[in-house]
């Protein structure tokens, strides 16, 4: 132990470190892709650009399983993206934490980004999350300050 740590420090450390390994999440996308993702570049033609974040560590031990109706899903751990893109038209985001769920439909139009925040909430007894369109300064910001996950 080094010189000035307490015990109780080092179980604080070592409790940590567990929480945070117990986050789970979906595999991290290469660094190439990652800042890919952060230059917001327009998606392809006759394609529309879903950005789908959870920012901060509010809940960390609890992954948020998010899904597409499309067919795209992922389990965003905290400060997590992920970039989709697909015909434009309404795509339903859901968000489940255990046997809670959330969902919002987004609207999205040719050669349009647009930016959910997918968020844990509190309950009486068990977390939830929510899913909610931001605008795209915040979602810009939080996506920058995120790591890009790769969707399933």
């Amino acid at each position: 132990m080094p010189e000035g740590c307490r015990p109780s420090s080092w179980l604080l450390l070592s409790l940590s470190t567990l929480m945070l390994a117990g986050c789970g999440g979906s595999t991290l996308a290469p660094q190439q892709a990652d800042q890919e993702g952060k230059q917001f570049d327009p998606p392809a033609p006759g394609k529309g650009a879903l950005y789908i974040y959870r920012a901060g560590w509010f809940g960390a031990a609890h992954a948020i399983d998010v899904s597409l109706a499309g067919g795209a899903t992922a389990r965003l751990g905290p400060n997590r993206y992920m970039r989709v893109e697909g015909p434009p038209g309404p795509v339903e985001v859901d968000c489940r934490v255990n046997d809670k769920n959330g969902a919002s439909q987004i609207d999205i139009a040719d050669g349009q980004i647009r930016f959910v925040n997918v968020e844990m909430t509190m309950g009486w007894w068990t977390p939830g999350c929510e899913v909610a369109e931001v605008p795209p300064a915040k979602g810009q910001a939080a996506v920058r300050a995120s790591q890009r996950v790769e969707p399933q």
